[in-house]
């Protein structure tokens, strides 16, 4: 079963998100840290998660912050990580990528087009994405 850990603040994204989580096909599980400080214990703790959604914008560590923090764990480095945030800012997704993400996302503005791209980027990361074996 794959594991997702979503680490979103803003409680209507993360139900959102939830919902068409649930409407995906497979086996997943979908874990949510609300802040920085959840996302390192989240990701510190077993089970690993196979494909981290990282937003950019949280309380008490920022998604950059933590993306750093998950990089620099040997057991962790090549875990996949996608940005999805509201931020279309340049320099974020510059940063991002330059600190290791696999993919960014600026999450749209209507929920049905929140769901569509969930549902994509589940198709990829969760059924078709092969990652490294003992990562």
């Amino acid at each position: 079963m794959k594991q997702v850990l979503l680490i979103e603040d803003n409680p209507d994204d993360v139900l959102f998100i939830q919902r068409a989580f649930r409407a995906l096909e497979g086996q997943h599980t979908l874990q949510v840290a609300h802040d920085g400080e959840q996302a390192l214990r989240a990701l510190s703790g077993d089970p690993m998660p196979d494909l981290v959604l990282l937003d950019l914008k949280l309380p008490r560590l920022s998604g950059l912050e933590v993306l750093g923090w998950l990089r620099a764990q040997p057991t962790l480095a090549l875990l996949p990580v996608v940005v999805l945030t509201a931020s279309n800012e340049p320099q974020d997704v510059r940063e991002a990528y330059r600190m290791g993400a696999n993919s960014y996302l600026a999450k749209p503005v209507r929920p049905s087009s929140l769901r569509d791209m969930v549902a994509a980027l589940g198709l990829y990361w969760l059924q078709f994405n092969i990652t490294p074996p003992g990562r």
